[in-house]
């Protein structure tokens, strides 16, 4: 995905910053801790589709 669309694309639940998963499927927000799916190269800004990950702080 190019800079220049992640730099313009915000979380649909919180408007916050979004950032590739590290295999490049999905875009992250881990205000949220939403991941949303990429599909041929089209990410799905969908929050309904959205799916949680769990965070990777420990207590």
């Amino acid at each position: 995905m190019k800079k220049e669309l992640l730099d313009i694309l915000a979380c649909p639940q919180c408007k916050g910053k979004i950032e590739p998963s590290e295999d490049k499927s999905a875009l992250l927000c881990h205000a949220c801790q939403l991941s949303y799916a990429i599909r041929d190269g089209i990410p799905i800004m969908i929050i309904e589709e959205a799916k949680p990950f769990p965070s990777q702080q420990s207590a």
